[in-house]
């Protein structure tokens, strides 16, 4: 299998004082940039219902393109929803919020819950002893050999790339985003009941401007073409063959940012869309970075250069990647998994198997 390009050997690349010095300049918040990012985001997108809604009248296949656009455009939306989240994006904590919680209506996402969500993603990125907020479900090879059927079943068919990028998209932000976290508290427990209101009203009052039909025949693909986009660029940032896993004893927070992030290079209009996001080793150093200076930081110092950059098309291959082999310190595909170690593993019990098809990427072809 062709490696993505590898990080550096596991190691801090500078203590947390150095860094947190190099770093400081730009996590101050910019309220021009800010608001000319809003502008030339929720403009466009607002202009591109318009036009689907005109469109409708012409040729569905048009309304579908269209939507395509403003599916990209709500990827630029979640990204201003994630870095207020994070109050990297404006000074001021009742605009984070404002813009946040409107973000998070578009994007039909809970933003206070949500918000406690990835910053636990934050804090454990990377942390084998701490999975399961915020991240892909990622076993390493030995809890896979000794999980049961049912749990083996369930593992593929997540993580097979039908489910992730088919399915995926409307099932995580239509349904499983309307209910909260069983560890969820309080406020941020709260945050999805109030989120489901809005939404309510939202949906109601678009469908008796558009037409109940003419509006579910633009959002569902709107959201569907985000979420494709929005999943495969939340699985690339931490779901490459060279990624960092560490069990907590070993964990370090500097190494999990600069190796256990990617630096996704994508060309210029996608990485716009994207809000820069692709520099995400460098948001994962510093989440109080805003998007809009996560480039200019990434090019201020050569701590970062020493993380190589994955391509699209690189990164194409991630999508085979299945289990965390703790004695290769990588991650595996099926077809590595069973060269390895099929004839090692104790003998399971007859196993359904939903990706015994072959995955697209495997037949020859992924937010916040």
């Amino acid at each position: 299998m062709t490696s993505v390009p590898a990080m550096t050997p596991a190691q801090p690349q500078a203590t947390i004082t150095e860094w947190k010095k190099i770093v400081a300049p730009f996590q101050v918040p910019s309220i021009t940039r800010a608001t000319w990012q809003i502008v030339n985001t929720f403009v466009p997108y607002a202009l591109l219902w318009y036009a689907m809604c005109w469109s409708l009248a012409v040729s569905y296949w048009l309304t579908l393109g269209f939507a395509a656009i403003a599916g990209l455009l709500l990827v630029r939306v979640f990204i201003i929803f994630h870095d207020c989240g994070h109050g990297s994006y404006f000074k001021s904590k009742t605009a984070s919020n404002v813009v946040g919680f409107i973000c998070g209506m578009l994007t039909f996402t809970p933003y206070g819950h949500w918000s406690w969500q990835h910053s636990v993603h934050h804090a454990t990125s990377g942390d084998l002893s701490r999975r399961g907020d915020g991240d892909i479900w990622t076993m390493t090879v030995k809890e896979y050999q000794d999980a049961t059927p049912k749990t083996r079943f369930w593992y593929r068919l997540i993580r097979n790339p039908f489910m992730l990028l088919g399915v995926g998209p409307l099932f995580l932000f239509l349904v499983h985003q309307r209910f909260p976290s069983p560890r969820a508290k309080g406020k941020d427990r709260a945050s999805v009941m109030t989120m489901n209101i809005a939404l309510l009203l939202m949906v109601v009052s678009l469908s008796w401007l558009f037409g109940f039909k003419n509006y579910v025949l633009m959002q569902l693909p709107v959201t569907m073409f985000a979420g494709m986009a929005g999943i495969w660029m939340f699985y690339v940032q931490h779901q490459y063959e060279d990624v960092y896993w560490e069990h907590r004893e070993d964990w370090d927070y500097t190494t999990a940012a600069l190796e256990g992030s990617s630096f996704y290079k994508l060309p210029k209009i996608l990485q716009w869309f994207t809000g820069n996001i692709g520099f995400h080793h460098v948001h994962h150093l510093s989440s109080r970075i805003p998007n809009y200076y996560l480039e200019r930081c990434h090019n201020s110092h050569p701590m970062f250069y020493s993380v190589k950059p994955m391509t699209f098309w690189s990164s194409l291959k991630c999508i085979n990647l299945r289990l965390w082999d703790e004695s290769d310190r990588k991650l595996i595909s099926w077809k590595e998994y069973r060269q390895r170690y099929a004839q090692k593993a104790p003998a399971a019990a007859e196993e359904v198997d939903p990706a015994d098809l072959p995955a697209p990427s495997e037949a020859g072809s992924g937010m916040p």
